[in-house]
């Protein structure tokens, strides 16, 4: 507790000192009338009449094609929910500085003052012609689902929620490797043939934006027994009056599993994106061994690692930075939106997601029980995904 607070005490002296954590810095210096002229009026008017000309030019002569907008609202901020905006903005210049030194990648900040998802949409589609990428970010569920589909319709330019595919993708390659550690693969090989994945039992404990995601990640990477859970239990083909993004859960759970998490026994993967102790004891220890565990919640996760080893937890992650095996976002959003800017996709899809978790499983040689992803300084991340990303698109 005290390395708790030490820690918040430090982080707010740091962010007094900086005053913000990002500033513009130019290209080019003008010393001269000469470099006035070239770089404002007059000689900014030719690139100008060329982009009216022909506006995918606009990527050759300006900053769109190396810039990120980071749209929020501040209404499902990490794990402090609804705080507003300006609150919200500390969250989004640390994205952006992560994408600018790991990526390269310019990035802004964008926090709006309205909760209204279709005033969202129209000022996102109205400053998107400068930008190369739209990020969403700590916008609350489900509201954030029909925001990233009518973008993703409206827009010309890729449409990334990192709470959603950024979660997921990182997921994807931790049990990824998780599976290969503890010899998951091998032995559904043997019962399955080509897909190792379609025996195996997972229960994903909470559809908000990163379990949704996770899930059908999951469903489009191969792996057909999936059962999501919320607050109810089990979302199942059994219930009634579901909300249209849960009907789509309903079809993953094969097994039309309808009880709560705490009946539900003899799972190969337990993957939460919830709250501290959202998943039970019970249901832990009747897992198949050898187990994988991910508790996502984040600061706090849903059990500890000092639990995790009393419970004989094969593989365990978490999305702390402290505990061996951190999912986290940075491993993947740097890289993806890099990979989306460089070979300026339109749309993203599953295909692209698919490749760049992969990349992000390959960039760790040797997995073991204690490194199944990467490091988040690991400067082969980045161009991996780039290279997969760019093998996905050429199918």
């Amino acid at each position: 507790m005290a390395d708790s607070i030490d820690q918040d005490r430090e982080a707010l002296v740091l962010h007094q000192r900086l005053r913000g954590k990002l500033t513009i810095s130019g290209k080019a210096k003008i010393k001269t009338l000469h470099d006035l002229a070239l770089l404002y009026t007059p000689g900014v008017a030719k690139p100008c009449r060329e982009i009216a000309q022909n506006k995918s030019l606009v990527y050759d002569l300006t900053m769109k094609g190396n810039t990120v907008a980071i749209v929020s609202d501040g209404s499902r901020v990490l794990g402090l929910g609804d705080i507003g905006p300006e609150a919200a903005l500390p969250v989004m210049e640390g994205k952006a500085l992560i994408m600018q030194q790991f990526a390269g990648i310019d990035a802004f900040p964008i926090c709006l003052d309205t909760k209204d998802a279709e005033e969202i949409v129209r000022i996102v589609r109205a400053i998107s012609p400068g930008f190369g990428a739209i990020n969403l970010e700590d916008i609350e569920t489900p509201k954030v689902f029909e925001i990233e589909r009518r973008l993703t319709e409206l827009l010309d330019i890729p449409v990334f929620h990192d709470d959603q595919h950024g979660t997921a993708m990182v997921t994807l390659a931790g049990l990824y490797n998780a599976l290969k550690v503890t010899g998951k693969n091998e032995t559904n090989k043997q019962k399955n043939g080509p897909n190792p994945y379609e025996s195996l039992r997972i229960g994903i404990v909470g559809a908000g934006s990163a379990g949704c995601a996770i899930a059908k990640l999951l469903s489009a990477a191969g792996f057909k027994d999936l059962v999501v859970f919320d607050s109810q239990g089990a979302i199942s083909q059994a219930r009634s009056g579901m909300e249209d993004y849960k009907l789509e859960l309903a079809s993953f759970n094969t097994s039309n599993f309808t009880g709560t998490i705490d009946k539900f026994f003899g799972a190969d993967v337990i993957i939460s994106a919830a709250r501290p102790g959202a998943i039970p004891l019970e249901t832990i220890k009747a897992m198949k061994k050898p187990n994988i565990v991910f508790a996502l919640a984040n600061p706090i996760p849903e059990i500890s690692l000092e639990e995790a080893k009393e419970l004989g937890i094969e593989v365990f992650g978490t999305g702390r930075s402290d505990y061996p095996n951190q999912i986290n976002n940075s491993l993947c959003f740097p890289g993806f939106l890099r990979a989306l800017l460089d070979l300026r996709v339109k749309k993203i899809t599953v295909e692209m997601k698919i490749a760049a978790a992969k990349a992000i499983a390959d960039s760790v040689k040797n997995p073991t029980k204690d490194k199944i992803v990467p490091d988040v300084f690991d400067k082969k991340v980045v161009k991996n995904i780039g290279k997969m990303v760019k093998e996905a698109i050429k199918g």
